[in-house]
């Protein structure tokens, strides 16, 4: 019960205002989406960069701004082909940024890719159902630098490790997770939606597992930004400590099965 009325709590405006200034009392680093044009100009100058999750709802905007920064090479890596938006921006910039239609743990995917300096991720992982998966194949890919930024939950006293699984949770138990200033989540403000594939959000991870994902992976988090319920880690490549098999390819979740995805 407490626990609940701590989501509620950070979940309102006040609530997360009170969290921000606690943070900064503690001289502790605050994220914010606003952040991460700074994150990427930071890192992309005369690097190879590539985009994980680069289209839905961006339209590319964050590899352009990579290959704007000074990124060498640049490319976009997405389950969705690529929006006439992003078209229209690559021609006009006269962009050298390349498209890569693809699950990212499919291994033709990361061998398309290669090893690249920088590996950018935002908005995708609380959307795959093996998040370990995502994270090994961006180890594949990463040669230096990842920065990421995700959904989480807040962290729960007494169970380090513990994240939420959404899919089959009834309604009720989703409501504590409905962000309202998202619109509609997929599979939590509504039930799961086999034919939206990957549009659900399957994974509520706390930050304490997000940290033991990625270090299983093989990244060590240099940096974090934190927020209420995301968190944006910048993180340097270590020795896989685990060495994990990839998943047979398998077909993509819009089409698998009959499925359609959002339009």
């Amino acid at each position: 019960m407490i626990y609940r009325g701590k989501v509620r709590l950070l979940k309102t405006n006040r609530g997360d205002l009170l969290w921000r200034r606690w943070r900064v009392h503690r001289k502790g680093q605050v994220g914010g989406g606003d952040r991460l044009p700074e994150h990427i100009r930071r890192y992309a100058p005369g690097k190879s960069w590539v985009d994980i999750g680069c289209m839905w709802g961006v339209d590319g905007a964050h590899a352009f701004l990579a290959e704007e920064a000074g990124a060498h090479s640049v490319a976009g890596v997405d389950v969705f082909g690529p929006t006439a938006e992003f078209e229209r921006q690559k021609a006009a910039r006269g962009s050298r940024v390349e498209f890569v239609l693809g699950d990212v743990t499919d291994p033709r995917t990361i061998e398309r890719v290669g090893v690249v300096d920088v590996v950018f991720c935002s908005g995708v992982l609380y959307h795959h159902p093996s998040p370990f998966d995502v994270l090994a194949a961006l180890r594949r890919m990463c040669g230096e630098t990842l920065i990421l930024r995700t959904s989480t939950i807040p962290e729960i006293p007494g169970l380090p490790g513990a994240a939420v699984y959404f899919p089959m949770l009834g309604p009720r138990e989703r409501r504590l997770w409905d962000l309202p200033w998202l619109g509609t989540q997929v599979g939590i403000s509504t039930e799961f939606q086999s034919h939206e594939g990957y549009g659900n959000w399957f994974w509520g991870l706390s930050p304490s597992c997000l940290a033991a994902l990625l270090a299983t992976a093989g990244f060590h988090i240099i940096e974090r930004f934190p927020e209420t319920f995301v968190q944006t880690v910048v993180c340097a490549v270590v020795e896989v400590p685990f060495t994990h098999r990839m998943p047979e390819h398998r077909k993509d979740p819009r089409t698998a099965q009959g499925m359609q995805g959002p339009d």
